[in-house]
């Protein structure tokens, strides 16, 4: 695991220039600890989870052995992966995007924005893509949905 870890990070510098997390000697707590939601998912056909952080943990109300079994497409309602998935398209294509919000649903049922995050492909040293990132604030507070 501390070699995805060191993934994490070190993609997010090389494709941004911008530091994730203030170097450490251990990663691992540094990205756990870290004040934002981080999140990575592999490149299998359906990604799944391997990494969320204790901030992203308690937005998604899930434990990390739960969360990291969940495909990523299902953090969001069935009705937005749509548009989510044109976003991982583009930064598979891109490397990174910025400044991205958007709506992502619990496992209670809670939905909860996402704000200023930053997604990034998982590329190591050799050019070899092993997933995708993201990093981002999250907002509780949404507003009421009009009633029909």
């Amino acid at each position: 695991m501390r070699s995805r870890l060191d993934l994490i990070a070190t993609s997010y510098r090389r494709l941004t220039g911008r530091e994730l997390a203030a170097p450490a000697a251990d990663i691992a707590h540094t990205l756990w600890t870290a004040p934002r939601a981080i999140v990575a998912h592999d490149r299998q056909a359906d990604p799944v989870f391997f990494f969320g952080n204790r901030v992203a943990l308690d937005h998604f109300e899930m434990p990390f052995e739960h969360f990291t079994a969940l495909p990523s497409r299902l953090s969001a309602e069935p009705i937005l992966r749509e548009e989510r998935q044109a976003l991982l398209d583009q930064v598979a294509r891109n490397g990174f995007a910025d400044n991205i919000a958007g709506i992502r649903i619990s496992a209670t049922g809670r939905r909860f924005y996402i704000e200023r995050a930053t997604v990034w492909n998982l590329i190591d040293e050799h050019g070899h893509m092993h997933g995708q990132a993201a990093t981002f604030d999250c907002r509780v507070d949404m507003p009421a949905s009009p009633v029909p």
